[in-house]
């Protein structure tokens, strides 16, 4: 299975400034695999830790943190030496043990030429209050789901994706129908690592049903496993109230559709566990379009969305053949879906930052604004080929954004001031906004 972060591993490796790196992102996104993976790839020799209920290296690193001494354990516990140029150190659940947390910093200061790599679902390490966290001293990479792409490449060739990355779409247009079929796939199977896996080996939606029904039971066990009691029933209403909360015309998060009566200071927290796991991204309110849109945040207005939008589908129990062969009792909520797919392809894009924009009166709603640091974007997402588009209108007439992006199932096309590109594209989308400004 490809995944394009293999080549920020490639990236760290070679970086003459090299700091440990910490591999983030929510569990069962494909960490573990992804660490193995490179070091089977670019390292002559690999060891691998897992500190889950490891007692010989959890009592290792209770002594003090000297670096050579703690080579020596990891080579006693490994069985083999530890040549620094070649071998890669995979620390895995390192947030079960917090002083290896630590101990990257003097890794970092003291013995530099180790290769390690850290992976730790964000469930453990936001959460271990008291940590000497080694600031400054690491490296990070975030992982997410399988992105579109990286779905097409594993069921429909790496070619399909060349041609998307070369901008050509006189040609690519001839062949949307394959891209529009895979898309509404990935909207059923969505980017989890073992579901795609089961749907490229053995095409069965059920199955990947069930794989999906397990992850999101392994999430509900993690709530009451990692999470401060007090919150945890609370964590899981606002979980489960996402797909209500996204199956509004308006998908700002509403407190009271949690519980009649609720309030922000009863489920803070609880949205700040869930964003800190990874398990949800939290999309906020802007009310102007200025660099940074930062400085422009509206703190007390967001939309959330989750992970994966095929665990989206899986929570609202979404059948395969209302997905796939249309159904009009399907049409609203449609409109979530395709959002929180667009959510999740904009998240993953680096060195972007997602918010979304309504007017004072609320008149005017604008699906998300891209701020890519030299730009500003307004983004409008339809489910189908629907083409108005009076809400970026609206924005451009205030704002005067020099483009503007309309993503739908209609074919690109380029007028004035508008993009039209297609959802399968919308990874592309700023390639095609520096284009289409070349093109002005």
């Amino acid at each position: 299975m490809y995944r394009a972060a293999i080549k920020k591993l490639y990236q760290w490796k070679a970086g003459k400034r090299r700091k440990p790196l910490i591999i983030e992102g929510a569990r069962q996104v494909g960490k573990t695999w992804l660490m193995k993976e490179f070091g089977s790839r670019a390292y002559a020799d690999t060891v691998y830790i897992n500190f889950d209920s490891n007692s010989r290296m959890a009592e290792l690193f209770a002594s003090d943190l000297n670096t050579d001494r703690l080579i020596m354990g990891i080579e006693l516990y490994a069985g083999k030496k530890i040549d620094a140029d070649n071998t890669l150190l995979l620390f895995d659940e390192v947030q079960e043990v917090p002083r290896a947390l630590t101990s990257l910093k003097y890794f970092y200061e003291d013995a530099p030429q180790y290769h390690i790599i850290c992976a730790g679902s964000l469930l453990g390490i936001a959460l271990h209050g008291g940590t000497s966290f080694p600031v400054g001293k690491v490296d990070f990479l975030s992982l997410y789901p399988l992105s579109f792409k990286e779905f097409l490449t594993a069921t429909a060739g790496e070619r399909f994706v060349q041609l998307l990355d070369s901008q050509d779409y006189p040609m690519i247009t001839p062949f949307k129908q394959t891209y529009i079929d895979v898309l509404k796939q990935y909207y059923f199977v969505g980017g989890m690592p073992e579901a795609v896996q089961s749907f490229v080996e053995e095409k069965d939606f059920n199955e990947v049903r069930s794989i999906q029904k397990r992850i999101l039971a392994a999430y509900e066990q993690d709530f009451s496993k990692h999470a401060p009691i007090e919150i945890v029933p609370k964590i899981r209403m606002v979980w489960n109230s996402i797909p209500s909360q996204l199956a509004k015309e308006n998908k700002k998060f509403i407190y009271g559709l949690v519980r009649e009566g609720g309030r922000a200071k009863d489920y803070e927290a609880a949205i700040m566990w869930l964003c800190d796991c990874g398990l949800v991204h939290k999309v906020s309110r802007v009310n102007a379009a200025g660099v940074p849109l930062k400085a422009y945040e509206d703190l007390k207005a967001f939309k959330l969305f989750v992970v994966d939008v095929g665990l989206l589908g899986c929570m609202t129990g979404l059948r395969q053949r209302t997905l796939l062969d249309g159904n009009d009792l399907f049409s609203e909520f449609k409109g979530a879906l395709t959002e929180q797919y667009v959510c999740q392809q904009l998240q993953s894009i680096d060195d972007l930052s997602v918010y979304y924009y309504t007017n004072d009166r609320g008149s005017c709603e604008v699906d998300f604004i891209l701020d890519t640091g030299e730009r500003i974007v307004p983004v409008e997402v339809k489910a189908e080929v629907n083409l108005k588009a009076k809400s970026l209108k609206t924005y451009r007439e205030k704002f005067a954004p020099a483009i503007s992006v309309r993503a739908s199932m209609a074919d690109y096309r380029k007028e004035d001031w508008l993009v039209n590109l297609p959802l399968y594209a919308i990874e592309e989308i700023d390639k095609a906004v520096i284009e289409s400004e070349r093109d002005m």
